[in-house]
Order: structure tokens, then sequence, then C-alpha cells
């Protein structure tokens, strides 16, 4: 079966964004004042699985191996059929 993996990854709290920084910096110059501004990536992954739960698993696996560092990220895995 295939499905559609939906995966956030951000940075854990209290870790420093200077890609944030910069966009904060650079609206404010524009005229567009931030409080706070966070940047988090999105994967949209299409893979085969054998069911929801072998899907999650298998998008779990590819944060934990791969695209989150698990020290400095946080990530949430959304699967859809």
């Amino acid at each position: 079966m295939m499905f559609l993996a939906k995966i956030t990854i951000g940075l854990k709290e209290g870790m420093l964004d200077p890609e944030a920084m910069a966009i904060s910096h650079a609206l404010g110059n524009l005229g567009f004042p931030t409080d706070n501004i966070k940047t988090e990536r999105v994967f949209l992954i299409r893979f085969d699985a054998a069911d929801h739960l072998d899907a999650e698993e298998k998008a779990r696996g590819m944060c934990e191996r791969l695209l989150a560092n698990p020290v400095i990220h946080h990530y949430e895995v959304e699967v859809h059929r």
C-alpha cells in the first residue's frame, strides 16, 4: 500500500535558530516587526508499507536515521493513505 508521510522537523527549545533571527531582522527592516519566529522543515514522502502502523514506523525510522538530529531537533510524523 502507498502512504504519504508529512514529516515536520524543527529545532528544540533553547537551540539557536540563526535563519529565523535573520528573517526576523529583515522583516523588521521592511516594517514588519515580529516578536518570535521559528523555522521548521516539512518533508512530504510517498512510500510503500504493509499497513498504517508499518508506515508510521518507517517514517519515524527515516527521522531517527537521517532527517533529524535527536540532540537538537524534534519531529512530528503524520501518515496518510
